[in-house]
């Protein structure tokens, strides 16, 4: 029986571990095995900041809300207390894009939230 021999497969392996890693710096787009590292790394990373983006854009959405409630005298907590009061169910997502995009209907919503308290 002939012996049996790596090259094809390697190969593949190999080629598909530099692909991944194409465009990295230097050597690690390069060596297969700094390459198969920082390819892992990269994934490590991915995962991690997918979970991360969440958090951030959250901060951003209730940093601009608090932004435009204290530009009407209220803070942050109060509005959000009366909102749920008031049982208006509006993300907080939506309700930065409303601060950002259009003042008047966060007015009203502001409006709408106190009066229903």
């Amino acid at each position: 029986m002939p012996r049996a021999r790596k090259g094809a497969a390697r190969r593949r392996r190999h080629r598909k571990e530099l692909k991944a890693a194409s465009g990295y710096h230097g050597a690690t787009s390069r060596r297969y095995r700094l390459a198969k590292q920082a390819a892992f790394r990269a994934g490590v990373f991915a995962t991690r900041d997918r979970r991360r983006r969440k958090r951030d854009f959250r901060r951003l959405w209730v940093t601009r809300i608090s932004a435009a409630c204290k530009q009407r005298g209220i803070r942050y907590s109060e509005f959000m207390n009366a909102l749920s009061q008031a049982e208006i169910t509006l993300n907080r997502k939506m309700l930065s894009e409303i601060a950002v995009a259009d003042p008047a209907a966060f007015d009203a919503v502001v409006e709408k939230a106190m009066s229903g308290k």
